[in-house]
């Protein structure tokens, strides 16, 4: 059994996506879309180990009689994802070995460690897809340790995926993730640090800023630098991509008043082939003196599959890249907050009096879903299509009331929803809630 409460649900039509599992999320109203199938994509979003109706499975709590007894705790957490995991991929006839992306938070660096045991069972050594792994606020489940999202193809076709080994490009043995992996005509890069090794023992010197100058650089300028130059471009180089095709990028950031001085590297080396840009405020990193992490997804350069720029006309104070990139049947929008020209949008500050009853995270969906549905709208397809949407919160109080606006506009359609919080303020100080979005386009 995939989801502790069933959900009927037709089947849609050639050229759109499929809910995988869905389940009623036990007291609400809110259906999950376990994964989505969408052509020969396989998405699954927002995992944490939980049973759907009180909290975290039974197996994650173990005897609370003995509780030393069998594997820790996060071992047992990290087992209970894997394994749903596996079950949801196999259900639609891929496996694990067809894995080409994870996503993983954790509001705690303890989880870490025996979630990669768990992590190693399943599938094996080097079968780690691209991975990235950032330590946030809060977990949308009471006391989940580990949020998992997971992207894969089926079987099939050129889609076999190959893992790729740029050579100056370290991967933590203790985590064993493909730094790239191919897919057809696309790329996946895990997300990098600036470390200087495999042993994360420090910052590359060549992303640090010597202790006893004063102004020898600024560490968000050596470190993003660092990070496209020789990291991010040796793994697209590698996959057979380069910058030019990048589709989309994540970026989390330790600190968001960095976020100008990245802005104007970034666009150093982006402005002229942008890519869909989603920026994260991020509690902490696998390298204690990491301010920055980015993973890229893209083409390959002499693919038949072409990037393509959807500009659309929304504010540019809610967005930090193009509206979105379609690559193939994908659509990548940039990270979206409910701002425009002055700030954030009016009446969203002035809603703190109702805050319990979700009046400012309602109206920050709303104009965050109409400027989704745009943006799909250009690029040929709709809301309906989505099939990864993941929201971050400074206040994860609001997810409810979110997740009601998306049943508003699709009544009756499971969402592929994850939702984690996030330190805040969000990258326009006021909002509180940053929407991730990618979409199928065939």
């Amino acid at each position: 059994m995939l989801g502790s409460t069933s959900w009927s649900y037709k089947m849609p039509a050639s050229g759109s996506v499929k809910p995988i599992a869905p389940v009623t999320i036990g007291g609400t109203d809110i259906v999950f879309a376990q994964g989505v199938r969408a052509g020969n994509w396989l998405f699954f979003t927002g995992h944490e180990a939980t049973d759907f109706e009180t909290g975290l499975a039974a197996p994650v709590i173990g005897q609370p009689g003995l509780p030393l007894h069998g594997l820790t705790r996060y071992r047992r957490e990290g087992d209970v994802l894997m394994e749903r995991l596996t079950r949801l991929v196999e259900s639609e006839g891929s496996d694990l070995r067809h894995a080409v992306r994870l996503d993983q938070y954790y509001p705690t660096w303890r989880a870490v460690d025996p979630y990669h045991h768990a992590r190693r069972a399943r599938f094996g050594k080097g079968g780690i897809p691209p991975s990235t792994s950032v330590v946030m606020k809060e977990l949308l489940v009471k006391d989940a340790g580990i949020d998992v999202s997971m992207l894969a193809v089926m079987p099939g076709g050129d889609r076999t995926p190959r893992r790729a080994d740029p050579k100056d490009v370290p991967v933590p043995p203790w985590s064993g993730f493909a730094p790239c992996m191919i897919s057809g005509d696309y790329v996946f890069v895990a997300g990098q640090m600036a470390n200087e090794d495999d042993k994360m023992a420090a910052v590359h010197p060549k992303a640090s800023r010597p202790r006893q100058a004063m102004w020898g650089g600024t560490d968000i300028r050596l470190q993003t630098e660092f990070l496209i130059t020789d990291r991010l471009e040796p793994a697209m180089r590698v996959g057979g991509s380069s910058l030019a095709n990048a589709v989309k990028a994540q970026v989390y950031l330790g600190n968001i008043e960095d976020l100008p001085d990245f802005l104007d590297v970034w666009n150093a080396y982006f402005a002229k082939t942008p890519c869909a840009l989603t920026i994260v405020p991020t509690s902490s990193f696998g390298l204690a003196d990491g301010i920055i992490e980015i993973n890229l997804f893209g083409v390959r350069d002499d693919g038949r599959t072409k990037k393509q720029i959807i500009e659309v006309d929304l504010p540019q104070a809610m967005r930090f890249g193009p509206a979105a990139v379609k690559a193939g049947d994908l659509l990548c929008l940039s990270g979206l907050v409910a701002a425009d020209g002055k700030g954030p949008i009016a009446h969203v500050g002035d809603a703190g009096g109702l805050g319990h009853l979700g009046v400012g995270a309602q109206r920050q969906m709303r104009y965050l879903l109409d400027a989704a549905a745009k943006v799909c709208e250009a690029a040929g397809t709709t809301l309906a299509n989505v099939v990864r949407a993941q929201h971050f919160h400074t206040n994860l109080a609001d997810v409810y009331a979110a997740q009601r606006v998306w049943h508003e506009r699709l009544p009756g359609v499971p969402i592929p929803f994850g939702a984690v919080g996030t330190p805040g303020p969000m990258p326009v100080p006021g909002t509180t809630i940053l929407l991730d979005l990618w979409a199928y386009a065939p």
